[in-house]
């Protein structure tokens, strides 16, 4: 469809523009659409969960506890101790890993401490096959 609109010269010039407002409300009309038809999607993480061990009385003895902090350098620091390197970590978490029972570790990140270096802990005694670790102090953490 074209209109002639007048233009201070006389000519008769034809303005051809599309009208894009019916598209634009189809757009829209196909957009909730999708919205609506889509299924809500549900974020699931997988974890691994201890089962309870009906089999064996609950024992009095205390667990033989571990300290294990990162410091907000991302030092890991064993029962007191500053570790030098990661090997030496690795050590003391499979040494923790083989004995029987294994002690319970306690790991208390830095407010300040980089994500990276308690997740690499984390990863590190879960390879090793540390099933027994815990967080604490995370009182530090509530506002």
């Amino acid at each position: 469809m074209s209109m002639s609109v007048g233009s201070p010269s006389g000519g008769d010039e034809v303005m051809v523009e599309m009208n894009t407002t019916p598209l634009i409300d189809v757009m829209l009309v196909l957009l909730v659409m999708l919205i609506v038809t889509i299924p809500i999607q549900t974020h699931a993480v997988k974890l691994d969960l201890p089962q309870a061990n009906q089999t064996t009385p609950p024992s009095d003895a205390k667990p033989v506890i571990v300290d294990l902090e990162i410091d907000f350098d991302g030092t890991p620091i064993w029962n007191g101790t500053p570790v030098p390197s990661r090997a030496q970590l690795d050590k003391y978490l499979e040494d923790t890993a083989n004995q029987v029972p294994q002690p319970e570790i306690h790991l208390r990140p830095n407010r300040l401490a980089k994500y990276d270096a308690v997740a690499r802990a984390l990863a590190d005694a879960q390879r090793l096959g540390v099933t027994k670790i815990g967080f604490v102090g995370t009182e530090q953490y509530v506002e």
